[in-house]
């Protein structure tokens, strides 16, 4: 089955985001100068941009996310590592999260595996980043959800879960390369949310804006998204633009 591969970012000081990613999110070198915590995850590589990364609300690329089984003590780990978090915040029904910033300005969500005050007991390993993480979302944005979901499933790709955040104005679309089933058919059934950020695989996330135009992907070699790896190569036509090039233009 194919899966999500690397996740290529576009930065000025590629040796500094390395640093960070090993020695403050604990991920390994997984070579060919990618990083990660496991081949079953996607991989994170860093290559040279000529211009600093610039978040904007309408990019293409938003954010990874690391999920943890005790975010309380990624929050702990972090803090007394130098690391700017914030707080874990229970946001409405979609989950227990944090964020963290790395020294290129990308965000980097932290999700517990359950929600806050739903953790059940037990020990984690305490030498791990909130006992032990995994890359579990990689998060894109579309103008256009209709566009550009049957190009996702035409991939392979399995719905997981639909939540909407209709007070913030968007709504999150949840894709995997799996043959797991989610608890509920009801794919907004709010008990399938904690359920995907278990997953040993990083899932595709696809944030709705609804008041978006069109998202911008970088020109050039600026700063931000490179792009998103489908391994094996062989999968249908079109899949890797669904990744690469702004999702409403990749029909």
């Amino acid at each position: 089955m194919a899966k999500l591969g690397t996740l290529t970012l576009r930065v000025t000081d590629a040796d500094a985001q390395r640093t960070f990613y090993r020695d403050v999110l604990g991920m390994s070198d997984l070579g060919d100068d990618r990083l990660g915590y496991s081949e079953q995850e996607v991989a994170l590589r860093f290559v040279a941009a000529e211009t600093p990364y610039i978040p904007q609300p309408t990019d293409l690329y938003w954010k990874i996310a690391i999920s943890v089984p005790n975010i309380d003590l990624a929050y702990t780990q972090l803090t007394a590592a130098g690391a700017e978090c914030s707080a874990p915040n229970q946001f409405r029904d979609v989950g227990y999260l944090a964020k963290v910033t790395d020294p290129e300005g990308f965000t980097v969500e932290l999700i517990d595996h359950h929600f806050k005050g739903d953790r059940p007991g037990g020990t984690v390993d305490e030498t791990r980043l909130g006992g032990g993480p995994h890359l579990s979302l990689v998060t894109l944005r579309s103008a256009d959800i209709a566009a550009v979901e049957p190009e996702i499933l035409g991939c392979g790709m399995t719905p997981l879960s639909i939540q909407p955040v209709t007070p913030f104005g968007f709504t999150l679309y949840f894709y995997a390369f799996t043959e797991d089933t989610p608890p509920n058919p009801d794919l907004k059934a709010v008990e399938n949310r904690t359920w995907v950020y278990r997953r040993r695989y990083t899932v595709l996330e696809i944030q709705h804006v609804h008041a978006l135009t069109a998202e911008i992907a970088p020109a050039g070699k600026a700063g931000g998204y490179g792009g998103l790896a489908i391994v094996p190569a062989r999968v249908p036509a079109g899949c890797g633009r669904l990744l690469i090039a702004p999702l409403s233009q990749s029909r």
